[in-house]
């Protein structure tokens, strides 16, 4: 497929894209603020500066559109030199024209992601990673659901006792959690 636009109007078409408050993000922000999910937009002291923090949960969201961070792309250093390995996937095209700069560029974006996902994990942060196809109206539910297990289980590993419970003596009764007779002796 050929490109029907000039250079000038696809210069023009491609600085329309901006990086912050694309429709994927919102869609996820609207569902987390919904189900009352506080967060932080765009926090330039994280690194990598996820586009959702949630200080709380220790934990950083990035919502990926699937072209620009080439899902299930995989794009090995020695196939970025031979353009003809690379085999597209279902949600992400790699244009032909001029498919050495966009090659090189998706490469160079999946590596950058991978050093920012590896300096959050190292500095204590839990990394959760939303592409663009999984937020379609027919997966978004389910999608957004995982999300919450995810974010759920960040926030009780956060908190979990570090100290054992000391186990049940005999010699003392269990705390009930319905007592059998009225409290303070009323009958």
């Amino acid at each position: 497929m050929t490109d029907t636009m000039t250079p000038e109007q696809r210069h023009r078409c491609m600085a329309q894209i901006h990086s912050k408050g694309t429709k994927p993000e919102v869609k996820v922000r609207k569902w987390l603020w919904g189900h009352g999910y506080r967060y932080r937009l765009n926090v330039k002291s994280v690194p990598g500066k996820p586009d959702i923090v949630m200080r709380p949960y220790r934990t950083a969201i990035f919502v990926n559109g699937c072209f620009w961070h080439g899902h299930n792309v995989q794009l090995e250093a020695a196939q970025v030199d031979s353009l003809k390995l690379i085999v597209d996937s279902s949600c992400c095209k790699i244009p032909t024209t001029n498919r050495e700069f966009w090659v090189t560029k998706i490469h160079r974006n999946q590596e950058r992601d991978q050093e920012n996902y590896r300096v959050l994990q190292e500095n204590g942060w839990h990394v959760i990673i939303i592409w663009e196809c999984q937020l379609k109206p027919a997966v978004i539910e389910h999608t957004m659901r995982e999300v919450e297990l995810l974010l759920n289980e960040n926030m009780l590993a956060r908190y979990k006792r570090h100290t054992p419970i000391p186990l049940h003596t005999e010699t003392e009764p269990l705390p009930l959690a319905a007592e059998e007779e009225a409290p303070f002796g009323h009958k």
